[in-house]
């Protein structure tokens, strides 16, 4: 039986996008003859779609990002021991699949995307132009995770979740320009605006069945790492555990998800395991500030061990402004955005396993992956509604914004 909760988003999205605007046309081309687009990692389909970066979000090509799987496969049933990780990643954070794209930016001329591809533990650079590798940088250890682009887009980050390492390439070549460690598991990286510093977080072991508070000590060395981009050095740690516990949210996980910074870098928005909201952090007073708890769909079960890899939820992004977040409440099945200084959230829009949160290339739209329906959602920053819908590949995961060649529909080969 469907719940007024399932109800009302249903209502909502129906209502939605019977007000959305007319599809909007094609994007200037940007400086250089290049295009800005959407990449979106299909991660169990081994693609990635390429969408207008604003409008009606439609796809403009594909590009297959494991051209060379018959040989990494030969690679790894040869090797045991990346034979017994492969399948670890298939039967635990995989759902059962393959994970061929984690995540996915482009290099500054247009000219290829890089791709983190996990179950393949490497990063590679594809020629969007022929769909051939450039280059190929096997990560330490035995699985690759999320990226960061620097600002000027010259390097990427990229952490190798069972070394506890971030390795950071150039990204035209993919040398290697130096490495850091971290805590267990590493997840999400972030550059600052300025290119200084590279924020990681740990995230520990997100795939276990020891899931409920009590066994919280198995999950490992979870923190924020802060290194200076240029020397790879630490900076600080930051233990989230005993800000949480200052703040009298001693309950929840210390295992820190997506994040966002303000425009200024002086507040952090940050999502943690098992928790169907948000924490505000003062970066200069090192504490946090406030806490956004976002509604729970009765739909869902409060079964840990059914939230996918830990994640309530999972995916946040700000507007330009900085005046709105957009969420993804992934195991309650829908989206949000909410209201920076109030923390009000606007409509929950229908959204089957959100897996991740981006800002349009207009900067008018959050965009989400709905992983569950293999759709990509755009949601207006201004009203909370749904205002473009389009399907994409299997199992969508990360979307990030790069550019093409403006005459570009896709490889030659």
């Amino acid at each position: 039986m469907k719940t007024a909760l399932s109800l009302a988003l249903a209502a909502l999205t129906t209502a939605s996008l019977a007000a959305a605007p007319a599809p909007a046309p094609p994007p200037p081309a940007a400086d250089g003859g290049l295009r800005e687009v959407l990449f979106v990692g299909n991660n169990w389909e081994g693609t990635a779609d390429v969408l207008r970066s604003s409008g009606d979000l439609a796809r403009i090509g594909r590009i297959n990002v494991i051209p060379d799987k018959d040989q990494r496969l030969r690679e790894i049933h040869l090797n045991p021991v990346k034979l017994a990780y492969f399948l670890g990643i298939r039967l635990s954070v995989g759902e059962g699949h393959d994970q061929y794209v984690d995540d996915m930016y482009s290099t500054p001329d247009g000219s290829a995307v890089v791709v983190s591809r996990p179950s393949f533990a490497d990063v590679v650079s594809i020629d969007v132009a022929t769909g051939r590798l450039n280059w190929r940088f096997p990560v330490s250890g035995y699985r690759s995770d999320h990226m960061a682009v620097s600002p000027d887009g010259k390097r990427v980050a990229v952490s190798a979740s069972t070394s506890n390492t971030v390795h950071v390439l150039d990204i035209g070549t993919g040398r290697q320009t130096g490495s850091f460690k971290t805590g267990d598991k590493p997840h999400e990286n972030v550059f600052t605006a300025d290119g200084e510093q590279i924020w990681n977080s740990a995230i520990g072991e997100v795939n276990t069945a020891l899931d409920a508070p009590l066994f919280d000590w198995t999950k490992g060395d979870r923190k924020l790492t802060v290194v200076d981009a240029h020397t790879y050095e630490t900076v600080k740690v930051i233990d989230m555990r005993q800000r949480l516990d200052a703040f009298g949210r001693g309950d929840l996980s210390d295992a820190v998800r997506p994040v966002a910074f303000t425009p200024d870098e002086s507040t952090l928005y940050f999502q943690v395991s098992f928790f169907n909201g948000f924490l505000e952090y003062d970066v200069a007073g090192d504490r946090i500030t406030r806490q956004k708890v976002l509604p729970k769909n009765p739909d869902t079960s409060e079964e840990r061990t059914t939230w996918v890899n830990d994640s309530r939820h999972h995916g946040i992004s700000m507007s330009p402004k900085g005046d709105k977040l957009c969420v993804a409440g992934t195991m309650d099945d829908y989206a949000a955005v909410v209201d920076r200084a109030t923390l009000q959230e606007g409509p929950l829009i229908a959204a089957s396993k959100p897996y991740w949160a981006t800002v349009s290339g207009d900067g008018k739209s959050c965009v989400v992956s709905e992983s569950g329906t293999d759709r990509v959602t755009a949601i207006d920053f201004a009203t909370g509604r749904k205002v473009a819908s389009v399907p994409v590949g299997d199992h969508p995961q990360r979307v990030r914004l790069g550019h093409v060649p403006a005459d570009w529909s896709g490889p030659s080969s």
